[in-house]
């Protein structure tokens, strides 16, 4: 079976800020519609309200979902009564949940935020597909712990060694950092396995100079293509542009 031919994924992880764009306008419309640019199966997202009153009380999560027709699960990193604030994966695929957990490490005193990880299965034409989406902390040591916990038996282990296993998110770190090498001792990162990848920068829209939104693979998967979703559209809606890859499932048939 030639390699065009064989049954693939395709991802994306994209920071949505909230559904605030750099017009300072909130829509989870706007992210929807960049979203259905992409041509993508499932995508984890992260800084998104469920409940707040900032955000006019939406569920955020729901409203992209909604306006997509897609499955979601959201997933609360830090919660104050009923409002919650967290990440979620959409998926045109069902999805069920694998785990979910806070991530350890204690926050600097700049941004004192929790955060956590969310695990899932997604049923693609491909088979079925484990999903992590996660988004890091600000410092250098929580970042480090919360790697480290990734990496470990505790989220790599439920997932048959044969088993496509993705790891997405935004990781507020660079390539060859400490917390991204603790991470390619067990895992693949998408850039380093295609031709210029490295260069495949995220943030911030308005002068994208920096890779910090990652998505790493076992050896179940293989990289057809890489690319920073850079449309006007995308520009505009938020302070990361998408990060979106084609995988090649082995094993799958169609």
């Amino acid at each position: 079976m030639s390699e065009t031919s064989r049954p693939t994924v395709r991802v994306a992880t994209y920071n949505v800020h909230g559904c605030v764009g750099r017009d300072r306008q909130r829509s989870e419309k706007r992210i929807a519609e960049v979203i259905s640019e992409l041509s993508i199966d499932v995508i984890g997202l992260q800084e998104l309200d469920l409940g707040r009153a900032r955000s006019g009380g939406t569920d955020q999560a729901g409203a992209i979902a909604g306006e997509l027709g897609w499955h979601w699960h959201f997933q609360a990193a830090i919660k104050s009564g009923d409002e919650h604030y967290g990440h979620a994966i959409l998926s045109r695929y069902p999805l069920s949940v694998r785990r979910s957990a806070c991530l350890p490490g204690l926050p600097p005193f700049f941004c004192r935020e929790t955060r956590s990880a969310l695990a899932l299965d997604v049923a693609t034409e491909a088979g079925p597909v484990h999903i992590i989406n996660t988004h890091l902390g600000l410092g250098r040591r929580e970042r480090l712990a919360q790697t480290e916990l990734l990496a470990s038996t505790d989220w790599l282990a439920p997932t048959p060694a044969a088993g496509p296993l993705i790891l997405l998110g935004d990781f507020n770190s660079l390539p060859g950092s400490r917390p991204h090498r603790a991470l390619t001792r067990h895992l693949r990162d998408v850039r380093g396995l295609l031709p210029a990848g490295r260069a495949l920068r995220t943030f911030p829209t308005s002068f994208p100079i920096l890779a910090v939104d990652h998505i790493f693979i076992n050896e179940a998967l293989h990289p057809v293509s890489a690319t920073v979703h850079r449309t006007p559209l995308a520009r505009v809606a938020s302070d990361h542009f998408p990060l979106v890859a084609e995988l090649i499932v082995e094993g799958a048939t169609r």
